[in-house]
């Protein structure tokens, strides 16, 4: 005998359909919109006492990728989707301008429900933004990523931590933490970049190296970049 779905599960589907609903119209914002949101949730992160990403972290960073209001998603099967921005250093220490990314990712397993999380990847390293400049980067299978420390010191990070060559975080419901991604993809939105810089076919690499304008939300989110994560000394 065929088993009926009972109310609460229903109710609970159509949460998860406004939550794909909501998410799709976050999504489609404007380039310039979606950056002016990575700028907030940088500063607001960086405001929480003694919670935020060390800034010693950030100090020796090599790039980070911002992704607010990643959308997860599930029944049944669950899976994560957003948009957001990447920067890397350049000579000097200076930050690029931002190239646009999406990230990706599924999981099996009984779940139901809809979830937006403001997500935040920490690369320690060049050859990881290169991997990601090539093409769907996956993150643990191209890449080692952690759950990273937060507080203004790292002595309380594992080997495994720090020994990695990415470390994520999420904040949701106004918390903020070290959260596992791995199986996530990433990957360089050329679409969104072609739209932010007028420039069609544009490469990340030609972003990351300058050769670009710097729109106003760009510069904005550079400072507020350089304000947290000065140049290394």
């Amino acid at each position: 005998m065929a088993k009926t779905v009972g109310p609460k599960v229903w109710v609970m589907f159509l949460v998860l359909l406004s939550g794909l609903m909501f998410g799709s119209t976050a999504l489609a914002e404007p380039e310039s919109q979606k950056i002016e949101e990575a700028t907030t949730v940088l500063e607001q992160i960086m405001a929480i006492p003694e919670g935020a990403i060390p800034p010693s972290l950030l100090g020796n960073a090599y790039g980070i990728a911002i992704i607010p209001r990643v959308i997860k998603a599930g029944f049944i099967v669950g899976g994560r989707y957003g948009t957001g921005v990447v920067l890397v250093r350049g000579p000097g220490g200076a930050w690029s301008n931002p190239s646009f990314v999406s990230i990706t990712g599924g999981s099996l397993g009984w779940q139901i429900g809809a979830q937006s999380t403001d997500v935040i990847l920490v690369f320690k390293n060049p050859s990881s933004i290169e991997g990601l400049m090539k093409g769907k980067f996956t993150l643990g299978a191209d890449a080692a990523v952690a759950a990273g420390p937060v507080g203004r010191r790292v002595e309380g990070a594992t080997d495994v931590t720090l020994q990695s060559e990415i470390l994520s975080y999420s904040r949701s419901r106004g918390f903020f933490a070290g959260v596992s991604l791995e199986g996530s993809a990433l990957q360089i939105d050329a679409k969104r970049n072609a739209n932010f810089y007028g420039k069609r076919g544009i490469t990340a690499l030609e972003i990351f190296h300058g050769h670009t304008s710097t729109p106003p939300a760009a510069q904005a989110l550079r400072r507020t970049l350089d304000r947290h994560a000065p140049r290394p000394q």
